[in-house]
């Protein structure tokens, strides 16, 4: 059923008068309902053996790209021959500070930056959400911060953190600032997930050519292409499946090239291990000029990874990550790129196949199949990286509704999204088949690595003042000693925009553009929300009956408001001639946190007075947090409502309670004289009301007590008896989810880019991506659409 209002919002308009002021008295936060749901909750420690296993697991997903460099490193810092070999150890020496200062000291460092466990750009930003006012959307309250997930610190007022926090708060427009850059920041990281399959496969699957010279180039793409399909069609398997089959290859894989490193550096020249003196550094620049300073795009590659082993946290803990980095990543590379730049101190013709050339012959096959196999776990890196930021995204209101599903009953951030798989295979052959080259898509690589990381430093910045509240002369070390190594690699590939380089900052902003879009469309139907509600002192007006025919069962409205009534319900009720015996207004949010215990998920209360049968209901998320596709969304929904009942009359029956009063039967006659005017103030009235409305009050007066004392005993638990028949028959009559389609339209004054966003673009995602009942998964024979148009 569908029926259409057009509503338009009037955002100058900010009067409040008397009726507004009534409204906020009737329809209070649920402050007393989430002090009731405090509870202890502490996450399980990891025992030592878990901690092994989830390091060696860690293995096979996160460090997977970052162990796959050595296959095309040297190839993209030497496109050419290699003139000196003096270049070889200074190149060597850059890669082994850059993979210092990078991969284990930043990023060991900014890993203890997570939200909980949770990684990436979005757990940076809702970390600072839950620490200053910036979120855009401001479905915020502070019932919210009474959660045992929402940790935050307080600062003295005169202190720097406070400085920095009322600056960022100050204007909505520095707000937006630091949105687009997280925006930016994940969009390369999906970039990232386009672009690592295909260089990794490309340059593993390079290999055939080295015993066989003369096979065509087309025919590495099609193993290539080939491999990167069965890589996506397997996603769906879940990333703990895949990390058991793929860790073990990985491991493999850094003992091997760990040992041919060494093999190679005893043969061949060991004099490269003075590359360790930072010395060289000065010398290859001093000697190679601009192609030095343009060969660090090349150098650059040999850290990428770093960005999807911070994504990637949500997988693992971190200490398995840094523990697995520490003990076989870190000397593992060091050796593999040291073996191989002795190899090209006597064969620096042999450049263009480094890796692959300097293997020994007894072991070049078994080396291939496993490099191969190495090359599938890189982009699986990247790809779960991809994975576990759009969910952060998606919840965040910043991402079209896709469908999420969870692949681990033991790990809940182990995700698997279809669509955006599915979008990526597509993409990856594309650049795969596209460019046909590695060196191309090495530079385009490292555009998109070095944006992710400069994004990175940024909001670390941030966490070091607002959440850390370090000293400013520490946090101006980290940023400038940070920004310095980063805005250096950045010069460098700027250079190489032209040959490849542009393809992240095309992918980057055609997603830029769906984010925002979407965000600016979340973000004005929130306010048409808020503009639009409907006052409580109206509902109230209606009586009982709310002016209509009740019939039985039970009435699901959803809204995105967590107080007052949306408009969707007077809608509804002005233009159908019934409604059900009880309404419950339920309210879906996402909160800057990584997850929702369940024991503090719903907040229940009652709205008017008993015999309304009004009740609202509000269901909080973390962005980890995920609705399961069954039937415990609803079950737990009525098994909070059945339990407020109960705690509602178990408090109306305690006699000798002087902290709180309960209203009673009394009360409640009350509350009828007041809907019926018999006589009543206007005083009294808004006092009576207020106290009808919150199901907890503090005591006021001795009248109010001996109003509770009345109506304790059997009186209470008569009353909690006949409401939860009433409940229960109601749904076993049926329950109905009324939810608003709204449909967003450009005012016809609206500038041509607004009218270009919304009336295409946005409306275009909204038609694309999943429904909410698809989400809530609500049948269809309980459906019921309430349409409405508005403009902005």
């Amino acid at each position: 059923m569908e029926m259409a209002s057009r509503v338009e919002i009037d955002e100058d308009n900010d009067n409040k008068g008397s009726m507004w002021d009534l409204n906020q008295k009737l329809d209070q936060p649920m402050d007393e309902e989430a002090g009731r749901l405090r509870n202890m909750y502490k996450e399980k420690k990891s025992s030592a053996l878990l901690l092994f296993r989830l390091a060696f697991q860690s293995l096979g997903v996160v460090y997977g790209d970052l162990g796959t460099s050595p296959l095309y490193v040297f190839y993209n810092t030497f496109p050419g021959k290699i003139e000196d070999p003096e270049d070889v150890v200074g190149a060597l020496s850059l890669i082994i500070y850059s993979l210092t200062l990078i991969p284990l000291l930043k990023y060991v460092f900014v890993c203890k930056a997570n939200d909980n466990g949770q990684g990436g750009t979005f757990a940076l930003y809702s970390l600072l959400c839950r620490h200053a006012n910036i979120k855009t959307i401001p479905n915020q309250h502070r019932t919210d911060e009474e959660l045992t997930t929402y940790s935050r610190s307080t600062f003295h007022e005169q202190s720097f953190a406070a400085k920095t926090k009322r600056w960022l708060e100050r204007y909505v427009s520095r707000k937006n600032a630091l949105l687009i850059l997280v925006l930016v920041g994940t969009c390369m990281v999906i970039g990232d997930g386009i672009l690592t399959p295909a260089i990794s496969v490309l340059s593993a699957a390079g290999g055939i050519k080295v015993n066989h010279p003369h096979m065509s180039n087309g025919v590495v793409v099609i193993v290539a292409v080939v491999i990167l399909v069965g890589l996506f069609s397997m996603q769906h398997y879940g990333t703990d499946k895949v990390s058991w089959l793929f860790a073990p290859v990985v491991l493999i894989w850094f003992l091997v090239i760990g040992g041919i490193g060494i093999f190679n550096i005893w043969k061949y020249d060991s004099s490269v291990l003075k590359a360790f003196s930072p010395i060289y550094i000065y010398r290859y620049f001093k000697r190679g000029g601009k192609d030095g300073w343009t060969s660090l795009g090349g150098i650059m590659l040999s850290i990428t990874g770093t960005e999807a082993l911070f994504a990637d946290l949500s997988h693992f803990p971190v200490s398995a990550v840094q523990l697995a980095f520490t003990a076989v990543v870190f000397p593992c590379l060091l050796l593999a790129y040291s073996g191989q730049a002795a190899y090209l101190m006597s064969n620096r013709d042999h450049v263009v196949d480094a890796f692959y050339r300097s293997i020994p012959d007894s072991i070049y096959w078994p080396v291939f199949v496993i490099a191969t196999a190495a090359a599938i776990v890189a982009s699986q890196a990247t790809i779960t990286a991809t994975f576990s930021i759009i969910k952060q995204a998606l919840a965040l209101g910043c991402f079209p509704r896709v469908k999420v599903v969870h692949t681990s009953k033991k790990f809940l951030g182990q995700i698997y999204v279809p669509d955006i798989n599915w979008i990526l295979m597509i993409l990856c052959i594309a650049v795969t088949a596209g460019f046909k080259n590695q060196s191309q898509i090495g530079n385009a690589y490292g555009t998109a690595v070095v944006i992710v990381m400069l994004v990175t430093t940024l909001l670390m910045t941030l966490i070091m003042l607002l959440v850390w509240r370090c000293h400013w002369i520490l946090v101006l070390l980290f940023t400038g000693l940070s920004l310095v190594v980063e805005c250096t690699y950045f010069s460098a590939v700027l250079f190489k925009v032209d040959q490849g380089g542009w393809v992240p900052l095309v992918i980057a902003a055609a997603f830029l553009l769906i984010m925002y879009v979407w965000h600016f469309g979340t973000l004005r139907r929130y306010e048409f929300e808020m503009h639009s509600k409907v006052s409580m002192a109206w509902i109230l007006g209606l009586g009982p009956s709310l002016g209509l025919v009740r019939v039985p069962g039970i009435g699901l409205v959803y809204t995105e408001l967590a107080s007052g009534v949306p408009h969707i319900f007077s809608h509804f009720i002005t233009n159908l001639p019934a409604i059900h015996s009880v309404v419950v207004f339920v309210c879906v949010k996402y909160l800057p946190v990584y997850t929702v215990p369940e024991e503090e998920r719903f907040l229940v209360k009652r709205i008017g007075p008993k015999n309304f049968h009004m009740f609202r209901c509000v269901a909080r998320y973390g962005y980890k947090d995920l609705h399961k596709k069954d039937d415990d969304f609803e079950r737990k929904l009525f098994d909070s409502l059945f339990l407020f009942v109960r705690l509602e009359s178990m408090m109306e029956g305690c006699s000798d309670s002087d902290e709180y009063s309960l209203y009673g039967q009394q009360t409640e006659q009350s509350r009828d004289g007041l809907l019926n005017n018999t006589g009543h103030t206007t005083c009294s009235f808004v006092d009576t009301t207020v106290s009808s409305v919150d199901s907890i009050m503090p005591a006021r007066s001795s009248m109010h007590a001996s109003l509770t004392v009345r109506s304790s005993g059997q009186v209470s638990s008569q009353t909690e008896t006949d409401e939860l028949e009433f409940l229960n028959s109601c749904r076993d009559a049926g329950v109905v989810h009324i939810m608003g389609n709204t449909v967003v339209r450009a005012r016809r004054d609206s500038r041509f880019y607004k009218k270009i966003a919304i009336d295409y673009i946005y409306a275009f995602l909204r038609k694309i991506c999943r429904e909410h009942s698809v989400i809530f998964n609500v049948p269809h024979e309980s459906l019921l659409n309430v349409g409405q148009v508005f403009y902005v």
